[in-house]
């Protein structure tokens, strides 16, 4: 029941493949989903912001880390079916 419900209410958890839309339109794609722990994202959630960030890795880069796209905002991204 818990993953209907994850996925009846497009919940983002760590390491689910998510759609890129954002403003970067040379990232557009698929890509896994993290939490993101910059500084900046890190002292928001300290001081209890509801804006939660995620850190995006290309599944398909050679170096996953060297391309990964930081504190990207949820509307940003939309959860991709392959999840299901």
């Amino acid at each position: 029941m818990s993953d209907t419900l994850f996925a009846s209410l497009d919940l983002i958890e760590p390491g689910d493949v998510v759609v890129y839309h954002g403003s970067i339109p040379a990232h557009h794609g698929l890509h896994i989903a993290h939490p993101c722990a910059c500084a900046y994202c890190a002292s928001a959630d300290y001081l209890g912001s509801t804006d939660v960030r995620y850190r995006l890795t290309d599944p398909f880069a050679e170096d996953p880390d060297a391309t990964a796209l930081c504190c990207v905002r949820r509307r940003s991204i939309t959860r991709s079916a392959a999840n299901a």
